[in-house]
């Protein structure tokens, strides 16, 4: 009997073991969930799960592992194929996937209560966008609307009390007038709104994806066709809103919002952020990598003048902007130990062959000179330059080289004209010369 009892209270214990589980559809286009911790600063590994045949996988947590935001990778590249969910510490996590239609919780009160307000909210602000669209001015129509509003978010308040999910519905809280608006005052008020909620301080928000969604949807949904000068005012209100006490992300927000002018080549607004924001956040938190990243990226933004470097040629020694006699000059960063370069620095031979109003200037990344040597005898038409000590050659540092074959276009004046990513990019530019 003894015995018995024991097995008994052991029984409970082991049948508390929280899991993460899920369904992955179709089954076919995936093979693993990892699971990681979500912080402020990244993301620590913690596990893995093997789909089967049916696309699901099972995860068991440790007691140990604290509550807060987590995030599920199903696919590379892993910061495009991920999503964020909540855990408490104490209910297991359950959820179908798929990629079309995202993620849905099937098990999980605090995961399941965040999605059910925010498909709520998104009804009524469906409503609202019908009632302005109409020109309605129907008043009690409106007061009718913003009370469903208020009701909702309240009620969800009232239900996430004791909850990690209420610091999600409280910081989405949404403008509620008091009164009657036209479209053009709600807008506006709206709008200002749309960040004051927001404690940016706090860690939960921090972990997840919500302070990036919030601020890229303020920067960049708040105004149909934005100008440049409609981007810089919101980079300033975003950089209004958070405290210089939250200067990590403070600095990590105004950091997302630059690579994405970077990707879509929008050097004005990129450099506006770096001039007014992140080169001296970089500076006060100590980032000598972003400072390092933004400064040879407005060095060598198109319409800025190509940092000088010096050139030994013939045993004859100048700079860059020395040089004379050319209408354009195409500056190529490569390596003698790069495969791609060795295979298009001959295709960018003959590209050239035939423009005499173009010099190429090659700077060789390099550890020692011995390959660079020979192979430059291949160019005599070319300009060269040896850069020793390679990715830490500081000309290498002050264009911002990452990677290697990469091609600047000069003007007469060494004024950056273009700065072609790949080759077939190159070859367009050149046909136009």
């Amino acid at each position: 009997m003894k015995k018995i009892l024991i097995i008994a209270l052991v029984l409970p214990f082991i049948s508390l073991a929280q899991t993460i589980k899920g369904t992955f559809s179709p089954a076919e286009d995936y093979t693993y969930a990892f699971l990681y911790k979500a912080t402020p600063e990244g993301a620590n590994y913690i596990d893995r799960g093997k789909l089967d045949s049916n696309g699901q996988f099972e995860i068991k947590l440790k007691d140990s592992l604290e509550a807060g935001i987590y995030k599920i990778v199903y696919a590379i590249p892993p910061e495009e194929n991920n999503f964020d969910f909540i855990y408490d510490g104490k209910e297991s996590v359950n959820f179908n996937f798929n990629q079309d239609e995202g993620v849905e919780f099937t098990e999980s009160e605090e995961n399941k209560l965040w999605m059910s307000y925010l498909k709520s909210i998104e009804m009524v602000n469906h409503t609202i966008s019908n009632y302005y669209t109409k020109n309605n001015e129907d008043k009690k129509g409106f007061s009718a609307i913003f009370k469903t509003l208020k009701d909702t978010q309240l009620a969800y308040e009232d239900l996430a009390k004791d909850k990690l999910a209420l610091n999600f519905i409280t910081a989405n809280r949404p403008y509620m007038p008091a009164q009657y608006e036209n479209i053009s005052t709600y807008s506006k008020n709206l709008k200002e709104h749309y960040l004051s909620q927001v404690d940016f301080s706090n860690y939960l928000l921090q972990s997840s994806t919500f302070l990036t969604d919030r601020v890229t949807s303020y920067v960049f949904n708040m105004v149909q066709n934005p100008t440049n000068d409609t981007y810089k005012s919101h980079i300033d209100d975003v950089a209004k809103a958070i405290s210089n006490d939250d200067l990590i992300i403070k600095t990590s927000l105004l950091e997302m919002l630059w690579q994405h002018f970077v990707s879509s080549e929008n050097h004005e607004v990129a450099n506006y952020i770096t001039d007014n924001y992140l080169l001296e956040l970089a500076k006060a938190t100590n980032n000598k990598v972003l400072e390092e990243m933004v400064t040879s990226f407005k060095n060598t933004s198109i319409g800025a003048v190509a940092p000088n470097f010096e050139i030994t040629s013939n045993g004859q020694n100048t700079s860059l902007h020395q040089l004379k006699g050319s209408d354009y000059y195409l500056l190529v960063f490569w390596s003698s130990a790069c495969g791609h370069c060795l295979d298009e620095l001959p295709k960018v031979k003959d590209m050239v062959a035939n423009k005499p109003n173009l010099k190429v200037v090659a700077f060789g990344l390099e550890k020692e000179d011995n390959h660079w040597d020979k192979e430059i005898k291949n160019y005599p038409n070319f300009i060269h330059q040896i850069g020793l000590g390679k990715w830490e050659n500081p000309t290498v540092i002050t264009y911002g080289v990452s990677a290697t074959p990469m091609y600047f276009l000069l003007s007469a004046d060494k004024i950056i004209m273009a700065k072609p990513y790949e080759l077939k990019d190159l070859e367009v530019i050149l046909k136009n010369l």
